[in-house]
């Protein structure tokens, strides 16, 4: 399938095969707790790619079994992302650094990324020969993609996407865990109290089992600290939410200082697709554009060209390169993203993103030179406008409601969907609610408001 992958820089996803016995030595099983077989890794053609057909076997009419070759092309993504989806956490708690370079899991997933393309043309093909039809259904994390036997038609049942049973099990298996250490603890802090009455005949302070405040949740990390000033804002736009299967295609960035006034001799950057947006407070913006493989462009993406008007199958020239083959690209950005808090509205969309995109991103945030900033907890947390609801039971957080109600966004617009544009009144939102927190004493200002610039930093084991 090497025709249809674009142009890789093939010494790096060479190389990410040298780092196999580092991840070995401590990644034992995958997501699914089931042993990992490295060797079967080492087998993997990450510069050729790692599924079992041919650009000709995507044709219709082609001699080939095109049911056998998505069976297997299936089992080996299967395979793959179960393997992937345990990287980042064994990479971000290897305190003694045995895994010094997160390169293996960024060449895996770029090589998982042309698999779902390839498994996708397999499945066009069956439809072209009228073998079956697919529809999409929505299956409580994740939307799947079913097929559908024709009359007389071999059964598809082995053949079937597995995502959904898979990522909604793992997260099961998640939560029962986290209810399980959540048992423990409440277990220990019981035994303390019982220890401290029957040691001094007075239950302990009830101030050290006091519940968390209402409304905290893990987001509440990326809140902003009361000294928060320079912030760049970032919005990419990809052609789906999964960073082991999707491209970036979109990326738009601009700078802004929720306090002190913009550096006079700022760069004016780019003007916005949408003449009624102003720059004010804003500088340094830019957009990006990137492409996608031939095989990715050839499947097409009717979702994505109505979300955002980009569409895929013009962005397979060589005018489009592949942000995860432009290693200069991925180097500008990284430098941008150290050297002050980043923001983003539903921030961990971004950062998974980079994780498996941005050469040198997940050793950076692992040492602590990345905080991230995140303007939805914000609206959770901070905004009355985002009271919950039957249609949104977490309140209504979306970044065209949360701009609204900032006067980013004026009610009868709607958010672009675009990198440059979605960043701009994400900015401004943020920085017209921290002004009314501050004049309210609220928010960064409030009782539970941390100092500094606040945010998700790495902070690693302390010793």
């Amino acid at each position: 399938m090497s025709a249809m992958y674009g142009h890789a820089d093939d010494d790096w996803l060479m190389r990410a095969h040298g780092d196999i016995d580092q991840w070995a030595a401590v990644m034992d099983v995958d997501a699914d707790d089931r042993p990992i077989d490295w060797n079967w890794v080492r087998t993997l053609d990450l510069v050729h790619g790692v599924g079992v057909a041919t650009v000709h076997d995507c044709d219709a009419g082609a001699s080939s079994d095109v049911h056998d070759l998505l069976r297997r092309d299936l089992m080996i993504r299967d395979r793959l992302e179960a393997i992937l989806t345990c990287c980042d956490r064994v990479f971000m708690t290897d305190y003694d650094r045995l895994i010094p370079s997160y390169r293996l899991p960024r060449a895996l997933a770029h090589a998982n990324r042309r698999l779902n393309d390839e498994i996708n043309l397999l499945r066009d093909r069956g439809v072209a020969e009228g073998l079956w039809t697919v529809a999409y259904e929505h299956r409580e994390r994740v939307t799947v993609p079913v097929l559908q036997a024709a009359e007389g038609a071999r059964a598809v049942d082995d053949i079937q996407d597995r995502t959904a049973e898979l990522v909604n099990g793992r997260a099961e298996r998640r939560k029962r865990a986290r209810e399980q250490r959540g048992a423990g603890e409440r277990l220990m802090v019981a035994a303390n109290l019982e220890g401290a009455i029957a040691a001094g005949g007075a239950a302990a302070d009830e101030g050290t089992t006091a519940a968390s405040p209402i409304g905290s949740d893990w987001r509440d990390v990326y809140l902003p600290g009361r000294g928060l000033d320079a912030v760049m804002g970032i919005d990419i736009e990809t052609t789906g939410t999964d960073p082991l299967r999707d491209y970036i295609i979109d990326v738009g960035f601009e700078y802004m200082n929720m306090v002190t006034p913009r550096p006079q001799d700022a760069p004016a950057g780019m003007p916005y697709v949408d003449s009624s947006y102003q720059a004010g407070d804003a500088y340094g913006q830019a957009r990006l554009g990137f492409g996608v493989t031939r095989a990715n462009a050839w499947h097409g993406n009717e979702t994505i060209r109505n979300l955002t008007g980009i569409d895929v199958k013009m962005r397979s020239s060589s005018q489009w390169r592949l942000f995860d083959e432009w290693p200069q690209a991925q180097r500008g950005l990284l430098m941008r993203l150290e050297q002050q808090p980043f923001v983003a509205h539903n921030a961990n969309f971004e950062h998974r993103f980079f994780l498996h995109n941005v050469a040198g991103y997940a050793e950076s945030y692992r040492a602590g030179h990345i905080v991230i900033i995140d303007t939805m907890p914000m609206s959770r947390r901070w905004d009355e406008g985002s009271a919950p609801s039957e249609a949104h039971p977490y309140g209504d957080n979306s970044l065209e409601s949360y701009a609204k109600r900032q006067g980013a966004l004026p009610g009868d617009s709607s958010e672009r969907h675009l990198g440059l544009e979605d960043a701009h009144i994400m900015l401004v939102a943020m920085k017209h609610h921290l002004t009314a927190l501050r004049e309210a004493h609220r928010g960064p200002w409030g009782p539970d408001g941390v100092s500094g610039t606040g945010g998700k930093r790495a902070k690693g084991r302390r010793w």
